[in-house]
């Protein structure tokens, strides 16, 4: 067995090994070892080798599911070995017969199908990436949710690799080993730690990439898919060949590839993502984002798709009018929505159950679910057939309408109404639907009967009332008694002993050996006619795969726009004018998580405007490019809120939804960037003040006039005067070079003097109000400008001790008074503006007269006394 399972180990070296025996899964030698310490299990010893004993432990079958979810959840990838022989079969061999094992799948974090191993409304992408080309080579990205069959295929660069990885959050990332070595994907690949997996590179294979996605989809050409380019070919084949390598002999069931157009989102980079919590909070907790705020879906697949939206907000002012349209329609007709949402209540998830029966990883209840899920799905239909308008809700009608009702019918009348997990179970066929399973079933339950008759006979016969009939795996049927009485059946007679434990002695009789050959005849009888209903059923659901898959993506969209309208009726959201401008007008907005918050606790939000729009009446080059506000005020005033709301506020209106305000009008972004807050990266060696210019330089780098810049405190992190002078060169360079819509908060009060030269720059600040010594924190964001940033006001509330308050208090009054009569932006006056932003052209030196004597000299036609005067020479032109 030990060698077995070497060899079988040799083969999966990378891999913990599963090793099945009987009721456990097994792990040996290192595997032991590693599995012990992640899942907090015992770790015993199994015989020897080499001399040494041999590390094991163990998990049970049943419970197996949820060890390998704390295993993949820690990044292990684990190979499920099975018994794939009867063991009857192998004793037939000779008595010690190893029985034939084989690794039936490989379990990897992008993957996992199991409804135990997955969040119902989080989805589980496996990504693979290629670049075609070399050094300076075209990369491109692929992913993948197995557990409902999407495909995507989107070209990025090496600037935007980082962006367009994180915005999909894959679970697991393949990667060709060519690229493994690559200095400049380093720190992504550590960024993304135990998720990465390098794969030989002869799995995208450009030359061979297109005929391997064509024969995977069985179709002769891929044109109709869309036109890929060699590199989004390589990652979508490279996927493919990973996803053959560890499902073995199962035929993942995909949807045809779906090309992403680049520019078709907005970009939104890793750090912006983070600071603007929209799917994870900082500490990694779903509760407190954006996601979890506007999230009213009632179904998993509805939360996976809004949750996808949030990830890549449109940029087409069409598509997510389209959106918008099916929100303002059910926004609008309270009683249709509410009836939508009772319908949508509990409905199954239909696209993962899909996929576990494709993969032939489902059992009864994944019938059981479609079942459920297509009648609902008709009822739904139903429901919105008389619909008028809205393109995406008619359009989901139609996927609905389009469902095979007599599938629906055929699983609603075979199947069970109790429905167990494993098909191995039985009991899950409807009494009635196969005369020959109730045949069969009548057989194995009258047999049962006939036991319970022969245990009660047999007592009486006995006299030993507490006489038993029990049956284990090992034994079989057999007799139990206490083992005080079982002295008493030893005689002979029809009691054969079998076993003696320590409080009972177990017997067998003929009767019992002849009625259990019954009963296990009948029963595998009627489990082998289940089965093959089940595989029947399974056949039927696959024939019908596209448009069960099409109305379970319906049913989502359905949910979705249910979901945005309650939230947009409950909240008071509404409809934002989104166009293709660079108008950005936000009347009354709010921040949608903070506002959550406060009105969870009984308070409310103060709502404030925000313009970015292109002023109006500038003529030159200051025409038409959006404005920037410059936000002073007190900490805790509000700045950074206010900074994140509008961010937010325009990622909602791109992804469809209704937005937190009275009235709004976006136009389109197409990069988002946010640098609020202040972290460090010390595993890359980054201080706090380095992160934040190396967010900064990447924002002045990229930034394009349809681009949303929101930056807090710059160059807070250094010494005053060098974090005033960053803060002002970024300021001109976002006015002058970006041509962005910004907001810019700060400290630097002088700054402010910029709204006099910067046209499209506008002061604006958090007002506050002294009452009493006291700093009463008003909230409201209003054209002007602060005097005062209050943080000893701020200290003395976080608790600092009242003695360094008060210290604090008398040297910042000292200060002050110094700086009385100082004209503090005097240096603006005498700055020439933009300096810095015009290349100055490189000044040519005038030559040096000694270097003009050196020109004339002969060093081979002079003598030693010569080049020893002429040496003294140079040197005292060189003093002079």
């Amino acid at each position: 067995m030990m060698a077995q399972f070497l060899e079988i180990k040799a083969a999966h070296s990378d891999c913990l090994l599963f090793y099945r025996m009987g009721d456990f899964y097994e792990l040996f030698f290192d595997d032991a070892v590693e599995a012990s310490a992640a899942l907090g299990i015992t770790l015993t010893k199994r015989g020897k080798h080499l001399g040494a004993d041999i590390p094991m432990a163990g998990v049970p079958v049943v419970s197996s599911d949820d060890y390998l979810q704390k295993l993949i959840a820690l990044g292990y990838r684990v190979a499920v070995c099975e018994q794939i022989e009867d063991p009857a079969e192998a004793k037939k061999r000779g008595g010690k017969s190893v029985v034939q094992r084989a690794v039936v799948r490989l379990v990897t974090p992008g993957t996992i199908t199991e409804e135990t191993l997955l969040e119902p409304g989080r989805p589980n992408y496996l990504m693979a990436l290629s670049r075609i080309g070399g050094a300076n080579g075209s990369f491109a990205i692929a992913w993948t949710d197995l557990s409902t069959g999407l495909f995507r295929i989107a070209p990025t660069s090496l600037d935007g690799l980082g962006a367009d990885i994180l915005a999909m959050e894959p679970s697991e990332l393949v990667i060709p080993d060519t690229l493994a070595s690559e200095e400049t994907l380093a720190p992504l690949f550590r960024r993304l730690g135990r998720r990465v997996r390098f794969e030989p590179g002869v799995l995208f294979d450009g030359a061979s990439a297109g005929e391997r996605l064509c024969r995977f989809f069985d179709v002769a050409t891929l044109d109709g898919f869309g036109a890929f380019s060699r590199p989004e070919l390589s990652a979508g084949a490279g996927l493919l060949a990973y996803l053959a390598r560890t499902q073995l002999k199962a035929h993942p069931p995909l949807s045809p590839p779906e090309r992403v157009e680049a520019g078709s989102f907005m970009r939104i980079d890793p750090a912006t993502r983070l600071s603007l919590e929209l799917t994870r909070t900082v500490s990694g907790k779903r509760q407190g984002s954006l996601l979890a705020a506007i999230d009213r879906c009632l179904t998993g697949a509805g939360s996976r798709l809004l949750g996808a939206r949030l990830a890549l907000p449109l940029t087409d002012p069409f598509a997510i009018a389209i959106r918008q349209d099916s929100v303002a329609l059910l926004a609008g007709d309270g009683a249709l929505r509410r009836a939508l949402r009772l319908d949508l209540k509990g409905l199954p998830d239909i696209e993962r159950a899909l996929s576990r029966l494709a993969l032939d990883r489902g059992g009864p209840r994944d019938l059981g679910a479609l079942s459920e899920g297509l009648q609902r799905a008709g009822e739904i239909a139903h429901r919105l057939g008389s619909l008028e308008t809205g393109s995406e809700l008619l359009q989901a009608v139609r996927a609905l309408e389009a469902l095979p009702t007599e599938l629906g019918e055929r699983l609603a009348q075979t199947l069970a109404d109790d429905l167990p997990l494993q098909r191995r179970d039985g009991g899950f066929v409807r009494e009635g639907a196969v005369p020959a399973l109730d045949e069969a079933r009548a057989l194995r339950d009258h047999s049962r009967r006939v036991i319970a008759e022969l245990q009660a006979r047999y007592a009486g016969e006995t006299g030993i009332r507490s006489l038993k009939v029990k049956h284990n795996n090992v034994l079989g049927y057999f007799v139990e008694v206490p083992e005080a009485q079982g002295p008493a059946l030893l005689g002979g007679g029809a009691f054969h002993h079998r076993q003696t434990l320590a409080s009972a002695m177990r017997f067998s009789t003929p009767e019992l050996a002849d009625l259990e050959a019954r009963i296990t005849e009948a029963g595998a009888r009627a489990l082998k006619l289940e089965l093959e209903v089940f595989a029947s059923l399974r056949d039927a659901v696959l024939e019908k795969i596209e448009p069960i898959r099409a109305a379970s993506e319906a049913l989502a969209v359905i949910d979705v726009s249910a979901g945005l309208a309650e939230l947009a009726v409950a909240a008071d959201w509404v409809r934002p004018e989104v166009d293709a401008s660079l108008a950005f007008f936000v009347e009354c907005g709010r921040h949608p998580v903070v506002e959550a918050a406060l009105k969870g606790a009984g308070q409310s939000f103060v709502a404030n405007d925000c313009d970015l729009s292109p002023p109006s009446g500038l003529a030159g080059r200051a025409k038409g490019a959006g404005a920037i506000w410059l936000i002073t005020g007190p900490n805790m005033g509000g700045k950074s809120t206010f900074l994140r709301q509008n961010a937010l506020i325009a990622v909602l209106a791109q992804i469809g939804a209704f937005v937190p305000a009275s009235k709004a009008r976006i136009g389109v972004v197409d990069r988002l960037f946010s640098r609020v807050g202040a972290s460090d990266d010390l595993a890359e060696g980054r201080s706090t003040f380095m992160v934040e210019m190396v967010e900064t330089a990447a924002i002045l780098n990229q930034a394009s006039e349809r681009t949303l810049v929101v930056l807090d405190e710059i160059g807070r992190g250094t010494a005053t005067y060098d974090g005033l002078s960053i803060a002002f060169a970024a300021v001109e360079h976002l006015h002058e070079v970006n041509r962005c819509r910004a907001l810019f908060a700060t400290h630097f009060h002088e700054m402010t003097a910029l709204a006099g030269r910067l046209k499209r720059l506008h002061n604006a600040t958090v007002r506050v109000k002294e009452w009493e010594g006291e700093v009463i924190f008003l909230h409201e964001v209003t054209g002007g400008v602060a005097d005062r940033s209050y943080g000893v006001q701020v200290a003395r509330l976080a608790g600092l001790p009242p003695a360094v308050v008060e210290r604090a208090r008398e040297i910042l009054g000292q200060l002050e008074r110094s700086e009385q009569g100082e004209k503090r932006t005097a240096f603006l006056d005498d700055l020439p503006l933009f300096s810095g932003l015009v290349a100055k052209a490189p000044t040519v030196p005038a030559k040096a007269p000694a270097l003009e004597a050196l020109e004339t000299i002969d060093p081979d036609a002079m003598t030693p006394r010569e080049a020893l005067e002429a040496l003294y020479r140079l040197k005292g032109m060189l003093a002079s």
